[in-house]
This record gives C-alpha cells, structure tokens and sequence, in this order.
C-alpha cells in the first residue's frame, strides 16, 4: 500500500505569513518515512512554530492510521507529535478512533487524579472516546443494579446515558461508521475474587447509541452471555465472546450478525484439539489479531481464517494489545510482563511491571507507552529494552485480592484509567497535548498545528477545531538530537498519502491557514 507520497516539504523562518516559500525539497516515496536529520530539521527549542500539510487517508483500512510528522527524543523525552490515533484492544474495547492529536513534552508526567465513579461502577469495563467525549461503560453488580454507560462532563461529574439491557455489565464500546456501538454482558465477579453478581441476566447484545438514554438494539450473537471484544477491521464491525464456547462475529446492519470460525489449538490438559476464544481485538499490519484466555496465545485473522501466532512467553492468558514504534505489543498472565510481536511464534520479552502479574490496559500517549496492572492496580511507563517505571498505584482498595488498572482511552489532551474495584477512573496527562475528539473523515483533509508561548492549537481545512491553553506552564523546551520524521512516530508509519508539508519557525495565523486549505493537492 502507498503510504506517503509526492511529499513537498518546507522548511522557513519567514514571519508565518506563509510569501515565497519555497520547497527545500521534492520527495517521492512509497511505503517509508522521510527521515531528516538533527541538524536540518525544525528543533524549536523554546520557540514558537507552526506545521501545515495536506494528508489523505481512508478510513476503510486494516491498519493503524498512524502519526503524520514528529520530532521526538524518546530518551529525554522531549519533542512533539502530530498523529491520528486509534486505540482497538485496549482490553475489550476500541478506545479512540481516527482522532488527530499535537502534542509537545519536555518528560513532564502529572500525578494521577481521581475523576470519580460513574454510577456504581464495580469498574468501567469500557472507555471510548467519541463525538467530543469521554464514555465509560460500567459493570454494577448488585441484584437490580444493570450495566450503564455515562459520558464524562467535568472532574467528578458523569452524565448517565442510560442501560442497554438488564446484564450487570456494559462491556466493549466501539465507534463505527461514525455512531458508538456497545456491547453488553453479565460478568462473573467471581473471576476478580469477588462475591458473585447476584443479578444473573445474560448479556451478549450489541445496541447502537441515538442519544440521551436511548439505544437501539442490534441483535443478540449467538450463545454468548458476555461481549468479549468490539474493533472496526477493513471497515466491518467485529464482535467475540468473553466466555464459552468460543465466539466470533461480523455485523451485517440491522440485527443481523454473521457466525465466524474461532481459532483450535490443544487444549493445555488432555491435548485435544479445542475452539479458543479470542478476546482483545486489534488491528495491525493488514491483519486483525486477537489475545486469548485459553493458553496465551495470540491469533491473526486475514479476514477468512485464524493462524496461531504462536505462545507468548510461559503465560496462560494474553489481555491486551498497543502499537509503538510500529511493532505490536501484548500484555500477559500470570508473568506481568509485555511482549513484542516479531514474527509468528516470535514474541520477544519487553520486561515485567513492578512485580505484578498481569498486564491490562495498555496505550501511547503524547509519545509515551503506558500500562496497567494486577493486583495492585498500578501503571507504569516503558523507558525501553525491558525496563518499566512506575508512575503511580491508583486502587487503594484494602482487603481483596486483585485491583486492576483495567483500561485505558485518550480525551481532552490526558489519558484516562478505570480501576477495579472502586470502579473509579483516574487522569494524568504526559506533556501537553491538544486533541480533536470527532474521527477524522477519509480523503484529502488540510491540517495545521500551531504551538505559541500561550496555546496549542489545531485547525482542520483552514477552521480552529481544537486549542489547548499553555499559559499557566513553564516554557516548553523541545530541542533535542532526534531526527525530524514525517509519515512515523512513536506509534508508528502513517497509512496513507502526505502532501506540501510545511514547518515554520512561528505562529502561522489564521488566515495563511485557510488560505493554504483553500488549494487541495491534485493527483
């Protein structure tokens, strides 16, 4: 696939008004980045700039979409980004979706905050960025308590968007085709050490979100009690079962679902060749790939068939999946440690968190990969090799078994956390980072990123569509030796077609903007 091409790329220390730029250089190339060195690239140090380009990509894909130009020094953490993020198999749910984010860091990682419980949340199983917000998909356990999801409004405040069905458990959320899907489910408490639900309606339905409290229902999928997994792949909703018997499941609209074939393997005890469930779904290289509970394996879907992608390290579960540097990694049970997919059968060890024994969920924010954990509930940051570093315990929970730092979503510039079981979420923020909540659409789209003394700013086809205030901060220092790359970053090479990329040393104001989006790329 063309990832990048017909790429015109200007380097100027004009006064942002955009006269007589002049393009340094022409680049034609497919499936790369363009790679600049230190020495010629931007390096804004303390000092304002602005980037402008022309970017295509289809939102029908089987891959990540990736990140558009960045300059950033993983080891002194300090740069900027500017992707289009997607988070599918953060645990059960697709946390965002084709959201286009700027973001810049000097290592500045705030402390964790409570932003409270939803409802009476044992956990928010589910977090998704969409349409501008932040929703969390509950499960509430009590006898006639149900499953609900809230939208987040402020620090300690939800807003109830209301209960899909009568299961204790709003499982997985996904956007698709623009609308927010939700998948239900009666959770086994009992597999968290706790005192079983007693509320005993079976979920495994999938509604489609109208607004307010309403949701419509798009079908039951068959002998499923529980939704383990939602992701978009090549444009088609996929959906699978959290327990047996193994399920896998393609939307067709309406209520209709197609039943698809599950992954076999031997079963650990007897060697009988058994069906095995697929649980986190993601998407990564043309491929769907799937994490299991039956024997910690990883499967890869081609759209028509499973491969087994082979055990990962000496673990009997595999949770979840993020992209960074353009690998695939996955957390692990009971080793708590985080593997890079090389090849089939070839997992190499990333390290262990602390001394924790599982890893949940898992994402890159604002250049860094972040990852929860069990039984303490604590997340950690990843410094490369197999070295992790903690950054904070966020359930304090006394007298129980496990605590889960279970799942993760971008939103507003911070990322987001749900814990087990005080069913609380928690924010930090890595850097400072300015995010556009709605998918961004397919085709040429015209995309700015300004950062002055006092603001980061976003504009989308020549309009201001996102800013973020960075007055009350000290001075961001962002030179460092890193390369300037255009079509990579930390989360990896961008799927589709960059075009006149532009990089100043200034505040490029708004109507250079508009009139640099008022051309669209010929092809």
């Amino acid at each position: 696939m063309t990832r990048i091409a017909f790429l015109v790329f200007c380097l100027s220390t004009l006064s942002g008004k955009g006269e007589d730029v002049v393009p340094a250089a022409r680049w034609d190339a497919v499936d790369r980045p363009l790679v600049i060195a230190e020495g010629a690239a931007l390096n804004p140090g303390k000092g304002d700039f602005s980037i402008a380009m022309w970017a295509f990509s289809d939102p029908v894909s089987d891959r990540l979409p990736g990140d558009l130009v960045s300059q950033y020094d993983p080891a002194t953490r300090r740069g900027f980004h500017l992707t289009l993020k997607s988070h599918p198999g953060a645990t059960t749910n697709q946390a965002n979706r084709r959201h286009l984010q700027f973001g810049i860091d000097d290592n500045r990682l705030t402390e964790w905050k409570d932003r409270s419980r939803p409802g009476n949340a044992l956990v928010a199983f589910a977090l998704a960025a969409y349409d501008g917000s932040l929703y969390a998909g509950t499960c509430e356990p009590a006898k006639e308590a149900r499953g609900r999801v809230y939208r987040y409004e402020a620090p300690g405040k939800w807003i109830a968007c209301g209960s899909p069905d009568g299961s204790n458990s709003v499982m997985a959320l996904a956007e698709h085709d623009g609308r927010l899907y939700a998948g239900t489910g009666r959770y086994r408490v009992a597999g968290s050490a706790l005192a079983e639900s007693e509320n005993l309606t079976p979920g495994g339905r999938i509604f489609r979100y109208e607004g307010g409290e309403k949701w419509i229902d798009c079908g039951q999928l068959p002998d499923t009690e529980a939704i383990g997994g939602l992701v978009v792949f090549r444009g088609q909703l996929y959906a699978s079962s959290l327990y047996k018997p193994a399920g896998f499941f393609r939307y067709e609209g309406g209520d209709r679902w197609t039943t698809l074939p599950v992954p076999t393997g031997p079963e650990a005890k007897t060697g009988e060749i058994v069906p095995k469930r697929v649980e986190a779904l993601t998407v990564f290289e043309g491929r769907l790939y799937a994490s299991s509970y039956d024997g910690g394996h990883v499967y890869r879907f081609d759209g028509e068939q499973w491969t087994d992608g082979g055990l990962v390290g000496d673990n009997t579960q595999t949770y979840s999946f993020t992209q960074h540097e353009g690998a695939l990694f996955v957390g692990t049970w009971p080793s708590g440690r985080v593997y890079r997919f090389e090849d089939l059968h070839r997992w190499t060890d990333a390290g262990r968190l602390g001394e924790e024994k599982e890893v949940m969920g898992m994402l890159v924010h604002n250049g860094r990969f972040l990852a929860g954990t069990l039984p303490l509930a604590e997340v950690y940051s990843y410094e490369g090799g197999t070295t992790w570093k903690l950054t904070g315990r966020l359930d304090h929970t006394p007298d129980v078994t496990y605590r889960r730092a279970w799942t993760m979503a971008e939103h507003a510039g911070e990322v987001f956390c749900s814990t087990l079981p005080s069913g609380k979420v928690f924010s930090c923020s890595v850097g400072k980072q300015v995010q556009w909540g709605q998918a961004l659409p397919g085709g040429w789209q015209h995309i700015a990123a300004v950062k002055s003394s006092g603001r980061l700013v976003l504009y989308l086809n020549g309009k201001e569509v996102a800013a973020s205030d960075l007055s009350n901060d000290e001075p961001y220092d962002l030179g460092s030796e890193a390369p300037l790359r255009l079509g990579a970053g930390s989360t990896g090479p961008f799927n589709g077609k960059l075009r006149d990329a532009r990089l100043y040393h200034s505040v490029l104001d708004p109507d250079t903007i508009q009139k640099l989006a008022s051309v669209p790329p010929q092809e």
